[in-house]
C-alpha cells in the first residue's frame, strides 16, 4: 500500500522520511495553507460568526503540489503538530486536497521511528473541538485587528495596529515602567561586625563577619545615618560571646524538566538567548538538526507544552541511566513527580531528549553552535530532573553583643556541600544569598565562646524600583498572568518590538513613546482589551471550546457586541494629546520657527508649529544605505497603500527601487539586487534572484 504523510515544515518532512526511507512518502504544507482573506474582515457576522477561509496566495502552489501528490497514494495521513493549530492545519488540508476516509489524522510527541511508527498504526478522526479552539482565536484576533487599528491609525498616528493579547502584554510593560517612574527609595543601612575568637592571632583566616540582625530581641533595619552610627557607637562598648549554633543538614530539589516559559527563562539567563531565538532553534531540535557524520535527526520531544509531567516508561528508562552512569545514590527509588500548574493544559509531556545516549558530549562540535547549547541546557535540565536531591551541612551562628543593659544580636550562616545530588549535572539560575558563606572559611564556633570586636562596618543603602522586563521575567509574567500560551509568549515579544512600541535598552524591555501613547489610548477606549483579567478569562474560554465545554460561537457572541459598543464610542470621539508633536532641528524657512514632526497617511513629515499662518511641509527623508546603481542614497519611503518601500534620492535621474533595503552593490554571481537581512545580530546581504544562493556576511565596519 503506498502511503503519504503531509507534515507543515520541510524539515520535519526531511527527518520523517529518513526514518520511514521507503515505506512512506513525506511532503510538506509549509505552515497554514488557508487563511481569512486580508483585505476584507473576513467574517460573516450575521451568521454565526463563519469564516469565509480562503487559500493563501502564497500557498497555491503548494496546494497544487500536494493535490496531484494526494490522488497517488492509497492512504494519506496528516502529522501536522499535535496542538490546535497543528489541527487547524490538518482539517483545512483534509477540506482542501480532498482527503478522503475519517481517521486521517496522526499525532506523536516526538518524532523518532518507533513514535511515528506507532502514530501510523493509530490514526484517528481531526478533533473538532482544537479546531473550533483555533478558529475562534483566529476569529477573535481578525476582529480586534480589523475594527480597533484603523480608529488607532486615525486618531494617533497612521499604519498602527492593536492586538488582542499583544496590548495586554504592552499595558503590563508600560504599567511597570509607571512603577519605576514613581518609585521613591527609602534609605537603610546595613551594619557589620567584624569579629575575631578571643586570644586568636588576627588573620585574615581567623576574622569572620557577622552581620546585624536584632536588637533587645527585636528586628533592626536602620534607617537614617544617626540611627546607624548609634548602633555602631553602642557595638565599641559591646562585650561578644556565642549565642546559639545551630547546625542541620538541608535538602535542595531539582528544578522540573522545562516547560515552554521556563525553557525561555533559563535559556535567557545562562545562554543570552532572546525568547524568539529559542523558539526558533527549539524547533529545528524537535523537527531534526543535522549532526556531522550522521544526517539528520530529532533530539527533543514537542517544544510547545505547559506540563511537566514525564511519561512513567521514560522515567523508567531514565532512573536506570542515572543508576547506571552516575551511581545508584544519585537515582531516586521513587521517580520525581512534579506538580502542573493548576491553569496548564497538560496536552503533552515536558521537554526532554528523546534518547539519552545522545549525551551533549558525544555531539559537541557536530552540530549548529546555539542547537548545541541549547540541547545540552534540556538534557541536562531533564537529567537533574530525574536525580536525588543535592545535600547541604548548615550553620547558623548567633552572636550577642551586650553593653548597659542592651543587647545587639548577629547573625552568620554557612553551608558547604554535603552531597551533590543533581547539581553534579545541573545547576538552576538562583539568586544567590550572600549572607551564606563556606562553612570551610568560617571558625570553629561553639555556644558561650567569647569573641572580640576587630572593626565596624556601616554602609548607606537605598531600596531599588522594580526592574524593567527582560524576556525571561516577561515569559514568567506573562504566563502567570494566564497572557497567552506556550506557543505565543515568543511571538507576543516580537510582534510589540517589531510595532516599535517597546525597545531594548541592553536587555531590558521599555516601552517607546509610541508604545505609551498607544497604551493610554487603548486603555480609555478599549478597557477590556487592556484589561488582564479579561483577557485571561479569554484564554481560558478557548481551552473550554479546546476540552469540548463551550462552543467557540457562543465565545465569540458574547465577546463581539461589547467590542462594537467601544469601537462606535472611539470612533466619535477626537484623538486627543495622546502622542504630542516632537521638537525638530529644522528651522523653517518661511517664517523661522522650529519645525515639528508629525504623521501623516504617508508617514512622518516636518511641519511648521505655526500652521495655519505659516504651511509650510518638508518631506522627512530616512536614509538606509547606498544605491547600488548610482551610488546615491537610498531613503525609506510609503506608498499610497501604505507600505514601505526604498528609492533613490536621485530621482528622476535615477531609477532604483526596491521592496527590501538594498545592498550597496549588485549580486557578484547574476547582477540582480541584494538585500539586506538581519539574523541573531548578524547582517548579511543575500540576493532577491530566487535562482541565485548568493550571501555574505556584512563585516561590523560595513
Amino acid at each position: 500500500m503506498k502511503q503519504l504523510i503531509i507534515v507543515e515544515s520541510p524539515h520535519k518532512a526531511k527527518t520523517i522520511q529518513k526514518y520511514l526511507g521507503n515505506d512512506a512518502a513525506v511532503l510538506a504544507s509549509k505552515g497554514h495553507v488557508c487563511d481569512l482573506p486580508t483585505r476584507s474582515l473576513g467574517i460573516d457576522v450575521d451568521n454565526g460568526f463563519k469564516p469565509q477561509y480562503i487559500v493563501t496566495p502564497d500557498k497555491e502552489a503548494t496546494i497544487k503540489q500536494l493535490s496531484q501528490a494526494v490522488k497517488k497514494y492509497d492512504k494519506v495521513y496528516l502529522a501536522t503538530d499535535p496542538d490546535r493549530e497543528g489541527e487547524a492545519i490538518s482539517w483545512h488540508l483534509k477540506n482542501t486536497l480532498g482527503v478522503q476516509g475519517d481517521k486521517v489524522r496522526i499525532e506523536f510527541n516526538e518524532i523518532s521511528p518507533k513514535a511515528v511508527r506507532a502514530a501510523m498504526e493509530n490514526p484517528r478522526e481531526i478533533n473538532m473541538n482544537l479546531v473550533n479552539s483555533q478558529q475562534a482565536r483566529r476569529v477573535l484576533d481578525r476582529l480586534v485587528g480589523y475594527k480597533i487599528s484603523p480608529i488607532l491609525s486615525r486618531k494617533l498616528k497612521p499604519n498602527l495596529s492593536a492586538g488582542r493579547v499583544q496590548s495586554a502584554a504592552l499595558k503590563m510593560i508600560v504599567d511597570r515602567e509607571k512603577e519605576i517612574r514613581n518609585f521613591k527609595p527609602e534609605e537603610y543601612w546595613t551594619i557589620n561586625a567584624m569579629l575575631l575568637k578571643d586570644g586568636a592571632k588576627k588573620t585574615k583566616a581567623n576574622l569572620f563577619v557577622a552581620a546585624l540582625n536584632d536588637k533587645n530581641g527585636e528586628k533592626i533595619k536602620p534607617s537614617c545615618a544617626d540611627e546607624a552610627y548609634a548602633i555602631a557607637d553602642l557595638m565599641r562598648k559591646c562585650d561578644y560571646r556565642v549565642d546559639e549554633v545551630k547546625k542541620s543538614v538541608s535538602f535542595s530539589k531539582p528544578a522540573p524538566p522545562f516547560t515552554t516559559s521556563t525553557m525561555q527563562q533559563e535559556a535567557s539567563h545562562k545562554l543570552n538567548m532572546t525568547a524568539e531565538r529559542t523558539s526558533r532553534v527549539a524547533q529545528q531540535l524537535y523537527e531534526g538538526v543535522n549532526i556531522e557524520g550522521e544526517g539528520q535527526h530529532a533530539l527533543i520531544t514537542y517544544i510547545r507544552t505547559d506540563s511537566v509531567r514525564i511519561s512513567p516508561d521514560f522515567a523508567r528508562i531514565a532512573l536506570a541511566y542515572i543508576a547506571k552512569n552516575y551511581g545508584s545514590e544519585y537515582a531516586p527509588k521513587v521517580q520525581n513527580v512534579y506538580k502542573t500548574s493548576d491553569n496548564a493544559q497538560d496536552a503533552h509531556e515536558a521537554i526532554r531528549p528523546i534518547d539519552l545516549n545522545r549525551t551533549p558530549k558525544s555531539l559537541e562540535g557536530k552540530m549548529d553552535r546555539d542547537a548545541f547549547r541549547l540541547y545540552k541546557l534540556v538534557y541536562e535540565r531533564f537529567m537533574a530532573s530525574q536525580m536525588t536531591p543535592a545535600q547541604y551541612n548548615t550553620m547558623r551562628v548567633h552572636i550577642l553583643g551586650e553593653s548597659e543593659g542592651e543587647k545587639l544580636g548577629f547573625v552568620v550562616k554557612g553551608k558547604s556541600v554535603k552531597f551533590k545530588g543533581f547539581t553534579a549535572v545541573y545547576s538552576a539560575t538562583v539568586e544567590e544569598n550572600d549572607e551564606d558563606k563556606e562553612l570551610d572559611t568560617m571558625p570553629d564556633l561553639n555556644e558561650g565562646e567569647h569573641l572580640n570586636l576587630d572593626d565596624v562596618g556601616c554602609e548607606q543603602k537605598f531600596t531599588k524600583p522594580p526592574a524593567r522586563y527582560n524576556d525571561a521575567t516577561l515569559v514568567k509574567a506573562l504566563e502567570e498572568n494566564g497572557i497567552g500560551r506556550p506557543s505565543t509568549y515568543a511571538s507576543i515579544i516580537s510582534v510589540i518590538a517589531k510595532r516599535e512600541y517597546t525597545e531594548k535598552q541592553q536587555k531590558a524591555i521599555a516601552p517607546t513613546q509610541l508604545g505609551e501613547a498607544v497604551c493610554e489610548y487603548m486603555e480609555k477606549n478599549f478597557p477590556d482589551i487592556m484589561n488582564l483579567n479579561f483577557t485571561a478569562r479569554l484564554e481560558g474560554a478557548l481551552d473550554k471550546v479546546a476540552d469540548g465545554e463551550q462552543q467557540w460561537q457562543e465565545l465569540i457572541g458574547a465577546f463581539y457586541p461589547r467590542l462594537m459598543k467601544f469601537v462606535e464610542r472611539a470612533a466619535k470621539q477626537g484623538g486627543g494629546n495622546y502622542l504630542p508633536d516632537e521638537e525638530s532641528d529644522v528651522v523653517c524657512d518661511k517664517c523661522g520657527a522650529k519645525m515639528v514632526v508629525r504623521h501623516g497617511k504617508y508617514g512622518p513629515f516636518l511641519a511648521c508649529p505655526n500652521y495655519p499662518k505659516c504651511k509650510n511641509i518638508k518631506r522627512i527623508v530616512e536614509v538606509v544605505g547606498k544605491c547600488p546603481k548610482c551610488g546615491g542614497d537610498v531613503s525609506k519611503r510609503t506608498s499610497k497603500a501604505g507600505k514601505t518601500f526604498y528609492s533613490c534620492t536621485n530621482y528622476p535621474k535615477c531609477d532604483f527601487i526596491s521592496w527590501d533595503i538594498p545592498a550597496p552593490y549588485f549580486c557578484p554571481d547574476c547582477g540582480s539586487t541584494m538585500k539586506v537581512v538581519k539574523r541573531d545580530d548578524k547582517t548579511y546581504y543575500v540576493c532577491t534572484n530566487h535562482g541565485c544562493k548568493h550571501r555574505e556576511l556584512v563585516k561590523e565596519e560595513e
